[in-house]
């Protein structure tokens, strides 16, 4: 069965193509503001996702738009450790997950999928997801995966419910991330109660098995530190040390790491990328002059990582778009190197979104063959029934129980009996 998809806060469409991979989904619809997203968004699915989902625009035109999941990225500056963490209260970013919300209950999607910086869980001393949770939950009508009740009827759920590391999902990056899940209750009704599975927390695959395999040999010379740039580092990190802290660069690939993997990739670069340099010998740029350069390049071999290296890091090279053991992704010409940092930073990393949407697809087949099942119950008991019968017994939309009726039809478990408005069905 296939399932229609908006991608929404899409960037260069990392989720879209994680459910995508899995054969089971089709994306209908995207949003993204950003201008350098959308050129390689475009350049990569052929479409132009330019749109805002704050606009009433937009939101009339997803109302009108059938599809049935909902995926999202919703801006994380608000949430980020690394930001100002003002949260709902950023009223440009942290206010995004409010317009989604309000697209849900225009839209009514069967299954809701997001995706933010680790921080969202701990946010305002856990408020920031309390208020997610409840919107989704109370306000909305879904069930999230990870989320019951206790016997005070209140919400019972703990950060591990909702992060997930992409260092576990076949990659070498320390990248953990929060991931919600939830479906919906007016669709599925009672069928719900069977979710009781957490997301997953790894994968079998084994994309890349540590940095090794994915540093580039012999990489341009503008990828080395300036010797000025790398004083300046070696500096920072002695007063960090000096006052107590852990902060500062480092170098990954340092010989005492047997299987080295790479620290968080960043859309704000930065620390990003001073925290993922690699040592890399190459003979001739010790103390070499560049134009773009304000000193010498530096004499130890330090260097940042490539933006291919940040590709394969997040499954976008090497994995997400091989087709026939070539490589299909690339960014447009014109995109500077700047751009594609931050690009990549701030998208996803794709084997983590197949995984759960793998997840969706187990979900989806057991919330469907517990209603089957249900319903064949029912007719079991009885000589005939209608479809306001399956409405009420299973509490679900009217939809929903076409969409079950026929297929019992198909498998040959269910006949119709009768025509005309009350239309009555019996086991076969």
């Amino acid at each position: 069965m296939s399932y229609k998809t908006i991608d929404l806060c899409a960037g260069i469409g990392g989720i879209r193509k994680g459910f995508e991979m899995t054969g089971h989904f089709k994306n209908v619809l995207s949003a993204e503001i950003d201008k350098y997203a959308c050129i390689t968004y475009e350049h990569l699915y052929g479409e132009n996702p330019k749109n805002d989902l704050t606009s009433e625009t937009f939101k009339t035109t997803l109302a009108q738009t059938k599809y049935d999941i909902l995926l999202a990225g919703f801006p994380c500056q608000a949430f980020s450790s690394a930001g100002k963490q003002l949260g709902f209260r950023d009223k440009t970013k942290g206010t995004i997950f409010f317009d989604i919300a309000d697209i849900i209950s225009r839209t009514s999607p069967k299954a809701i999928f997001l995706e933010n910086v680790e921080n969202l869980i701990s946010h305002d001393n856990g408020n920031t997801l309390k208020t997610i949770i409840e919107t989704l939950e109370d306000e909305l009508n879904y069930r999230i995966i990870g989320v019951s009740l206790d016997e005070d009827g209140e919400f019972s759920y703990s950060s591990k419910s909702f992060l997930r590391n992409s260092k576990y999902f076949g990659l070498p990056q320390n990248r953990p991330r929060a991931y919600i899940m939830a479906f919906s209750k007016q669709t599925y009704g009672d069928a719900v109660r069977v979710l009781t599975d957490n997301l997953p927390l790894a994968s079998n695959q084994v994309i890349f098995g540590d940095l090794n395999d994915i540093l580039e040999n012999d990489v341009d010379e503008i990828y080395y530190l300036s010797s000025g740039y790398w004083e300046t580092l070696k500096s920072h990190k002695k007063r960090q040390i000096k006052n107590g802290n852990g902060y500062g660069y480092i170098i990954v690939n340092s010989s005492e790491r047997k299987h080295p993997i790479a620290n968080t990739i960043l859309a704000t670069g930065g620390s990003g990328k001073e925290r993922n340099l690699v040592f890399q010998h190459k003979d001739g740029i010790a103390n070499k002059t560049l134009p773009r350069k304000k000193s010498k390049l530096n004499s130890d071999g330090i260097r940042i990582m490539t933006p291919t290296e940040w590709g394969k890091l997040q499954g976008f090279i090497g994995y997400a778009f091989v087709d026939d053991d070539k490589d299909g992704f690339s960014f447009p010409e014109s995109l500077s190197d700047n751009q594609k940092y931050k690009q990549l930073g701030n998208s996803v990393t794709i084997p983590v979104i197949k995984e759960m949407a793998n997840f969706m697809i187990v979900c989806f087949n057991k919330m469907i063959q517990s209603q089957l099942s249900l319903i064949l119950d029912i007719a079991t008991y009885t000589d005939f029934f209608n479809k306001r019968d399956i409405i009420e017994s299973l509490h679900i939309s009217t939809n929903q129980a076409d969409f079950l009726i026929k297929k019992l039809i198909e498998i040959n478990q269910l006949e119709q009996i009768s025509r005309g408005k009350n239309v009555k069905y019996k086991i076969v």
